[in-house]
């Protein structure tokens, strides 16, 4: 063996060391971090095929963070492993934006799959699925249409059931209310809807399901999947006998003839150390087998055009949804959380 000189010896090192600073690299880049607010069990099916897609590639290492999103990555900063921010309703999602945890991707998967009025312009969030919020009703009752305005019909006096006017699912509705008819008419819609609760408006979607079962009202407001995960659950099981007590139908705005959605989403981070792989995972996700999970496993409904449904969904009939741009919605969240109090819609 030949000796090996000092200059020889100190160029090796330093190309060995470059050496293992790429390969931590390349170790580095093959893995995602994703933040989000969905419960873990909802979204690991997904996460497992896209892992799958890449031939196991591509690690996803999922942080559940129940609360405060927005505040943990703030704080974390520059330094923060996030690398995409997934959460639901376009109230949340903007505000990661507005908080500058965000950045513009460019896609042009992204921007061919996903609606225009369902992502944002600059790309700092795509939605990844829809919520449409619909009518609870009572399985014998003959209803077949109806308005989001007809809540407030005297018709129905003592006869709807709904969850707190304060949650961010029925805000939503209250502000596409507003961008519909204005400040002035939804407040008056909205003291005919609390006039005509059955009960205090509280407890969850499913609970309105449960209580149109027991009597207590004939009708209420729900998002759709809750009705999927109902039918679909075990025969004898409470959520069951409570998804067998009612017929769902999809309200639409008198004006647009459109259905009332809201989203779920993602975002990549402002400082995501594997932005490449963030955009994958994102691509992924709207992708057709990812949006078959969507549908079938979630009940929720798919961004992609012609995925097909589960068939409880699918019994549902088409989805119309409002012209209205969710991000439009959205401006109008506080005025319709402060109308919300003006009523004591809650009370």
């Amino acid at each position: 063996m030949k000796p090996v000189s000092l200059r020889s010896f100190a160029r090796l090192a330093v190309c060995t060391a470059f050496a293992a600073l790429a390969g931590t690299a390349a170790s580095a880049a093959e893995e995602v971090n994703l933040y989000t607010t969905r419960e873990p069990a909802l979204i690991q099916p997904l996460l497992d095929a896209f892992t799958q897609a890449h031939q196991g590639s591509i690690q996803v290492n999922t942080v559940f963070v129940k609360d405060g999103l927005l505040e943990r990555v703030k704080a974390e900063g520059a330094r923060s492993p996030a690398d995409v921010l997934m959460t639901v309703d376009i109230g949340n999602l903007i505000d990661l934006v507005d908080g500058g945890v965000t950045q513009p991707v460019q896609s042009a998967t992204l921007e061919a799959v996903v609606p225009a009025h369902l992502r944002d312009a600059q790309g700092q969030w795509f939605a990844l699925s829809l919520r449409d919020r619909v009518l609870y009703v009572e399985k014998d009752l003959s209803l077949t249409r109806f308005t989001y305005e007809d809540l407030a019909a005297p018709e129905w006096k003592g006869k709807v059931c709904i969850r707190s006017g304060q949650h961010p699912y029925n805000t939503a509705l209250v502000a596409a209310m507003i961008a519909h008819r204005g400040e002035a008419q939804t407040e008056q819609w909205l003291r005919g809807v609390k006039a005509n609760l059955a009960r205090k408006a509280a407890g969850g979607d499913r609970d309105v399901a449960r209580d149109i079962l027991g009597g207590i009202c004939d009708i209420g407001i729900a998002n759709a999947y809750y009705v999927g995960h109902m039918k679909n659950a075990a025969a004898g099981t409470d959520a069951r006998k409570w998804g067998d007590g009612i017929q769902a139908i999809r309200p639409t705005f008198a004006q647009t003839g459109g259905t009332h959605v809201n989203v779920s989403g993602a975002a990549v981070a402002k400082h995501a150390p594997n932005k490449g792989n963030a955009v994958k995972l994102l691509e992924y996700l709207v992708s057709e087998p990812a949006q078959v999970l969507y549908a079938r496993a979630n009940y929720e409904y798919p961004v992609r055009a012609n995925v097909p449904q589960d068939p409880v969904m699918a019994a549902m009939g088409p989805l119309q949804i409002d012209s209205l741009p969710v991000a439009e919605i959205a401006k109008h969240r506080k005025q319709a959380s402060q109308l919300v109090d003006k009523v004591g819609f809650d009370h």
